[in-house]
């Protein structure tokens, strides 16, 4: 299943690779782009467990840069 997410106070490119590749590495995703132009974050992951997926992609999101936010 793939969604797509607005983000919100994404303040750098090299911030929007590393929550990518951080988001990459949490079991369940299949893929993930995030955009640091369009402010959007695209995930491809298990539809049974997109609810549990994305805790744990905010999570990653606010250790990397406090202030940005996925808007759900």
């Amino acid at each position: 299943m793939k969604k797509k997410f607005k983000v919100e106070n994404l303040d750098c490119a090299n911030c929007a690779a590393k929550m990518e590749a951080a988001i990459k590495m949490i079991d369940g995703v299949e893929d993930a782009v995030m955009s640091f132009m369009m402010q959007k974050l695209t995930v491809e992951a298990e539809e049974s467990r997109m609810e549990e997926i994305m805790e744990q992609v905010v999570s990653v999101c606010k250790r990397i840069e406090p202030d940005c936010r996925i808007l759900l």
